[in-house]
């Protein structure tokens, strides 16, 4: 199998829901810090944290997905993703594994899922009997939600 039909995956859990991202688009896996609090920003961006000497605002996947809030525990985790030169956290309830990804396993999001949830996802497949969320993580924010951020912190891009 040629390396284009194959790729690496991380997994991660929201509640009950298993998702999953590219492993390119994961810059780092931090244990969760306490984001600071920033001003007029949606509900579901927590906050900023400094990661490498760069302000990384960190979105709470569960508000931006509208899953129920849970305190963090131990397992809770900030995922650092790459989003097209840009870093952005994301606060998962806990990360999984690194595994293969065969491409031909991803089927398109139904078409039930258009709108706000399947503009995030480039599809869903099985794993161990389980349906995955597969994230795009490109999308995750929205050109004004980055220049809303941009404003908020005063920081523009951090790529």
């Amino acid at each position: 199998m040629s390396s284009a039909e194959q790729s690496q995956i991380v997994t991660f859990r929201l509640g009950e829901e298993l998702f999953a991202a590219d492993i390119f688009s994961v810059e780092r896996v931090l244990r969760y810090q306490q984001p600071t609090s920033i001003p007029n920003v949606p509900l579901w961006i927590e906050g900023v944290i400094d990661y490498q000497g760069r302000v990384v605002p960190v979105i709470n996947l569960r508000r931006r997905f509208d899953l129920a809030p849970v305190a963090p525990a131990a397992e809770t985790r900030i995922l650092i993703f790459n989003a097209g030169g840009e870093w952005i956290g994301a606060t998962v309830d806990a990360v999984l594994e690194v595994a293969p990804l065969d491409r031909g396993q991803v089927t398109p999001p139904p078409a039930l899922f258009r709108g706000l949830a399947g503009e995030y996802l480039r599809g869903i497949f099985r794993r161990a009997d389980r349906l995955v969320m597969f994230l795009d993580v490109q999308r995750l924010l929205t050109t004004t939600e980055r220049l809303t951020l941009e404003q908020a912190t005063g920081v523009p891009g951090n790529g």
